[in-house]
């Protein structure tokens, strides 16, 4: 256990040095919410109600959908896979590890937001804060199960961030936070409900734990984790 928690906090503190974690983790979602927020609240009245779990939903897809996938990549696509092999290191633990320091970061990420938007933009805190960090709990888990798909699946490294981007895009223009979902064709609302930020979305601004929109979660993520799982045996017998 004592192993365990050290190579999590190592992880940890490779992140912080890691520049595309650390951009897209805190710099581009700070920026993000520094610059859309004013606009949000100024054009759109009442956007300060879902405020919060707006800049959440891009503060949790930017940093898992663009900064996981390249740290698993310098794991599975460098000696460090070799070195865990030669060691006798099982290969889920690079997987675990990151993806618990990811975690972390974006659960900083978010509560800071969840401070700062309320003192800058008077945004609304929501009215049952346990519901909302569980929604945010699972949004967290899930993005990163995506992300995680990405990191393993990609087999040249130099096209990760690509395909990082062509699922980010859609996941934040579809879910809702940018604009209101009624003003989307059926088709794109359609396809937004593939991606884990609009259920996020609705579970963070749902007055209620609505098992309507948790299910899908699972399903993505139960799905996520046995890909990831038939990618990580695929890897090991390269």
């Amino acid at each position: 256990m004592g192993g365990f928690l050290y190579g999590v906090a190592l992880q940890w503190k490779l992140d912080l040095r890691s520049r595309t974690m650390l951009i897209a983790c805190y710099a581009v979602p700070l920026l993000f919410f520094a610059v859309m927020g004013g606009i949000f609240t100024s054009v759109m009245p009442g956007s300060n109600e879902t405020l919060i779990q707006s800049m959440s939903v891009f503060a949790v897809t930017m940093g898992a959908l663009i900064g996981l996938p390249p740290s698993l990549a310098e794991i599975y696509r460098s000696d460090v896979k070799n070195a865990y092999q030669a060691n006798g290191v099982p290969l889920s633990l690079g997987l675990v590890l990151t993806n618990i320091s990811a975690f972390i970061h974006l659960l900083v990420m978010s509560f800071i937001l969840y401070i700062a938007a309320p003192i800058a933009f008077d945004a609304k805190i929501p009215e049952y804060p346990g519901a909302y960090f569980a929604a945010l709990i699972i949004l967290i888990v899930v993005s990163l199960s995506i992300a995680s798909v990405i990191g393993l699946a990609v087999k040249d490294t130099a096209n990760t961030s690509m395909f990082s981007i062509l699922l980010f895009l859609p996941s934040i223009m579809f879910s809702g936070i940018m604009f209101p979902k009624d003003m989307l064709p059926k088709v794109l609302l359609a396809v937004g409900k593939l991606f884990p930020a609009t259920w996020g979305y609705e579970l963070m601004t749902s007055d209620t734990f609505s098992l309507q929109m948790f299910w899908p979660m699972c399903g993505i993520l139960l799905a996520a984790i046995v890909v990831c799982g038939v990618l990580l045996k695929r890897i090991q017998t390269r």
